[in-house]
């Protein structure tokens, strides 16, 4: 059975990096998006993000150097990412329930890159974790696991109970998001219960992440705790095939369409993409378009529909 559940963990692992992978390629490949240039832009000066100004708002800004604010818009991302900080100030009643669960997530991830240093120490460097170092990590492992898993399934919970009684949520809520925080609640619930009911004949957690990278399947694992393994495993497998994904497309979202300022006349591959789709032939069959298949992109937008087909 070890054999089986190793399998398992490496093949859920190896699908999440490649599925996260093909997401960020498939995002980065999409058509030009409509820039929003919601103000204020987190990388313009500060003096401008105070009232959300931009380097536009200047006299004869074209001829004026562009400076771009990397720290403030660092700051920014992870105020958000971390903190849900657009939640906290539009939907705080949402807040309460996301934030935990999101939370419960980061800690959760912690933990596993601590665990992962642990097995790593343990197996080229064991003279590392048999002292005071060894003990602090591996409750730094301990401590952000248990209140992970807590948090997440507090919020998964606290979700789950919003989208089934709000009716503001009715018209947001499909079966598949339902579907989500019971798969979430499952993981987590049968891992947490497995790890804490084992018993002491079976191994820690440091000792089975060193089996897992050297592939040890002499290791005992209790069936409770595979059964926790195999769905965890599942459930990464899963999230970056389905709009869980967001992890990936935030970037995207924020980068290439919220704050994209980026002159078009300093932007060649700009200019380069939006020259190839106004040579287009689009299909289209609303009436008012003329889409015809035989014009471009370039003559529809400049013909007035209304004007007989004559150019504006």
């Amino acid at each position: 059975m070890t054999t089986f559940v190793f399998l398992i963990v490496y093949v859920g692992l190896v699908s999440f990096l490649v599925a996260s992978l093909v997401r960020a390629v498939m995002y980065a490949r999409q058509p030009l998006h409509l820039r929003w240039e919601l103000y204020p832009v987190p990388h313009e000066p500060s003096e401008r993000v105070a009232h959300g100004g931009s380097y536009f708002e200047e006299s004869k800004w074209w001829e004026k150097p562009r400076t771009v604010n990397r720290l403030t818009e660092l700051k920014f991302m992870l105020s958000e990412m971390l903190f849900l900080k657009a939640l906290w100030e539009f939907n705080r009643g949402l807040w309460f329930r996301s934030f935990p669960f999101h939370a419960g997530l980061y800690l959760l991830i912690a933990s596993v890159k601590l665990l992962i240093l642990s097995a790593l120490l343990a197996i080229f460097w064991p003279a590392a974790m048999a002292g005071a170092f060894g003990a602090v990590l591996g409750a730094l492992v301990a401590v952000c696991g248990a209140l992970g898993a807590f948090l997440a399934m507090i919020g998964a919970f606290a979700l789950l109970l919003k989208r089934l009684r709000d009716p503001d949520l009715k018209n947001y809520t499909a079966p598949g998001d339902i579907f989500n925080l019971l798969f979430f609640l499952a993981a987590f619930g049968v891992l947490a219960a497995g790890y804490l009911l084992r018993g002491p004949d079976y191994p820690g957690t440091v000792a089975m992440a060193v089996a897992l990278f050297t592939f040890d399947t002499s290791v005992r694992i209790p069936i409770l705790l595979a059964a926790g393994l195999i769905l965890m495993s599942l459930l990464i497998t899963y999230i970056p095939l389905t709009h869980m994904a967001h992890y990936v497309g935030k970037y995207f979202t924020y980068h290439s369409i919220r704050w994209d300022d980026l002159p078009a006349n300093e932007a060649n591959e700009i200019q380069q993409k939006i020259a190839q789709y106004l040579a287009y032939r689009p299909h289209w069959s609303a009436p008012h378009i003329r889409a015809d298949g035989q014009k471009t992109w370039a003559e529809i937008a400049t013909t007035n529909p209304h004007a007989g087909g004559q150019s504006k």
